[in-house]
């Protein structure tokens, strides 16, 4: 299984590393801001996205509707402090498959991977 985790936080990007490596994913790829991440998204094949809202040249939710305009289908977990109702209806119209909401504990972020990828059809 392959992973991409965008997010502008060091701290946050270990946090996942650890939570994916423990479910068993073992490629795992950084990215920083939205840019690099469709960057990523155009060159390789992912089961699994996590994506932060807030980051410097573009936002975790516009990366994430221009993915879905792309026609990937990659399952994607929006990482964020923004937790009131406005966000959350905006990430998933615009795609996002669940949501985590920071700060969060590594069993939080492990139950969201399996949570999403259980609802994910193969």
């Amino acid at each position: 299984m392959k992973a991409l985790v965008v997010d502008d936080s060091a701290l946050a990007r270990t946090v996942l590393l650890n939570a994916c490596s423990r479910v068993g994913i073992q490629s795992i790829d950084q990215a920083f801001d939205g840019k690099m991440a469709l960057e990523y998204v155009t060159k390789n094949n992912y089961n699994i996205i996590f994506m932060d809202w807030n980051m410097p040249n573009m936002l975790g939710i516009e990366a994430v509707k221009k993915i879905r305009e792309m026609g990937r289908n990659i399952p994607i977990i929006m990482v964020t402090g923004l937790s009131d109702r406005i966000h959350v209806s905006e990430a998933m119209k615009a795609g996002v498959n669940n949501y985590l909401i920071k700060p969060f504990k590594p069993e939080t972020a492990i139950e969201k991977i399996q949570e999403t990828l259980s609802a994910t059809p193969s």
